[in-house]
């Protein structure tokens, strides 16, 4: 029997989904681009993640070498120092015990003599890495060596020191006194011996060579109170002091005065056995010992102190020099000093102090002092005290000549015999002591440089000469 269905017409065949053959898949998806650009994503950011992590790695190893680095330089730093008592190695030791990083030192040399001593330190550590071991970067070396020497060479100084009237003021000549005996102790040492001579050379409105300097130099001879020489104006464009001239004594009398009495103990020539120039000196002592009788006399004759200080570190001063060893007046290990500008192993430097400026300077006319009986007059009267009693008011100007060096002039001569101490190498260092700015200047003008002038006030002047002598004692680091 046939069974008849019926099928409604509104109803669609059944649609049923087939899996396509595997060629197709295949097909299809290389064609399919959905998710590409996620992967690209993903790889970048790794590699973006990478690269950040080996610059922090990296930047870790070396704030951690600088750390050590700056540890091993300070350490040989104060281990080299000549003034350091304690042993070399254990002063390296130490501070590397202090930076918690003893396991780091690896190694301490040290090779010193009389002179010198020179210490050298090696350290290494590793940073662990923590991005860099994905690529079989473990850990990171972090090596430091560092080497430090101070070692003192031969060294020729000049110490020119204002003993001028203005320096009574206040504490002035007190504070002078610390500040060069200071001075003195810092560059005149046992391990010094026979390589660093100070010459002294203290100044007012002139300088008293010494009766030693003045019986050697080229001169007319006048007189036997005081033993200052005049210098022309050509003199200060020459650090030499030339010996192919007769210089002319200066004349022996008291100036600066207001005549009241017959006083005669602040004539313009320095004329006191503390107030002469010392030459090429190691005896700290007895340096010490005159600097402490220094006095302050007279007026500021700051060019003419600078001349002889320059001029004492001139080879033309040689000859003069090897006759005062020969004579005992000059230890004989010196000699030889001033030595030639071209000696690599030798500083010539000069500290130059003031606490004024350039004043003018009277003389005598030259028809009152041309004769032995007129040196013994006024050697037995004060200038003014003699004039108030014995010659008219109208005669009086006749007897001394009018400012034989102005302050301008002064001024002048200051420029020059400093340029021509740099031109040869010696290096100029200055002390404006409670100077005007006028005077300051000068001096800035006159050091080797703005760092090599300074302008202090009162007990500041103690520090200033302390820094300049250690600074002669040169400390560097050399690698």
């Amino acid at each position: 029997m046939t069974r008849l269905t019926h099928r409604s017409s509104s109803q669609e065949p059944r649609k049923t989904w087939q899996v396509p053959p595997a060629p197709k898949r295949l097909a299809y998806f290389g064609k399919d681009e959905s998710g590409v650009m996620t992967m690209f994503g993903i790889m970048m950011l790794m590699m973006m993640l990478l690269v950040g992590g080996i610059g922090v790695d990296l930047m870790r190893n070396e704030m951690e070498r600088t750390r050590l680095q700056s540890t091993v330089d300070r350490a040989v730093l104060a281990a080299a120092d000549l003034d350091q008592t304690r042993d070399p190695e254990l002063v390296v030791a130490d501070y590397f015990d202090k930076a918690g990083m003893s396991s780091y030192l690896s190694n301490v040399t040290v090779d010193e003599g009389l002179n010198y001593r020179i210490v050298t330190a090696n350290a290494r550590t590793v940073t662990p890495t923590q991005f860099m071991r994905l690529m079989g970067v473990d850990e990171l070396p972090v090596p430091a060596i560092s080497t430090a020497e101070e070692r003192i060479a031969n060294v020729e100084v000049s110490m020119v020191l204002d003993i001028s009237g203005s320096m009574a003021q206040s504490d002035k000549m007190q504070n002078l006194r610390s500040a060069a005996r200071s001075f003195i102790d810092t560059v005149v040492r046992e391990e010094t011996e026979d390589l660093v001579s100070v010459s002294l050379v203290p100044y007012s409105e002139h300088v008293n060579v010494g009766w030693d300097i003045f019986s050697r130099m080229p001169k007319v001879h006048r007189h036997n109170y005081s033993y200052c020489l005049e210098m022309p104006s050509s003199a200060f464009n020459s650090a030499s002091i030339d010996m192919t001239m007769t210089y002319d004594q200066m004349q022996h009398f008291q100036w600066n005065y207001d005549g009241s009495n017959n006083a005669r103990d602040d004539t313009v020539c320095p004329r006191y056995a503390s107030e002469q120039i010392t030459p090429f000196s190691q005896n700290a002592q007895a340096l010490k010992s005159q600097i402490d009788n220094l006095q302050p006399r007279a007026g500021t004759s700051i060019f003419l102190g600078m001349k002889w200080a320059v001029g004492l570190l001139d080879p033309s001063m040689r000859p003069i020099v090897s006759s005062l060893a020969n004579a005992g007046a000059v230890d004989a290990t010196f000699a030889d000093r001033p030595v030639g500008y071209d000696d690599e192993e030798t500083l010539k430097t000069v500290v130059l102090m003031t606490d004024g400026q350039n004043d003018r300077s009277h003389r005598i006319a030259n028809w009152a002092y041309n004769s032995p009986s007129e040196y013994v007059h006024w050697n037995a009267y004060n200038l003014w005290y003699f004039l108030y009693r014995h010659v008219n008011w109208w005669d009086r100007e006749n007897y001394y000549d009018y400012e034989v060096y102005t302050a301008a002039q002064g001024d002048i001569f200051l420029d020059r015999i400093c340029d021509a101490a740099k031109d040869q190498g010696i290096v100029i260092w200055s002390v404006g002591f409670e100077v005007s700015d006028h005077g300051a200047a000068q001096m800035q003008n006159c050091a080797s440089s703005p760092s090599h002038f300074f302008r202090v006030e009162g007990v500041e002047i103690v520090d200033a000469f302390t820094s300049i002598a250690r600074t002669i004692n040169q400390l560097r680091l050399t690698q």
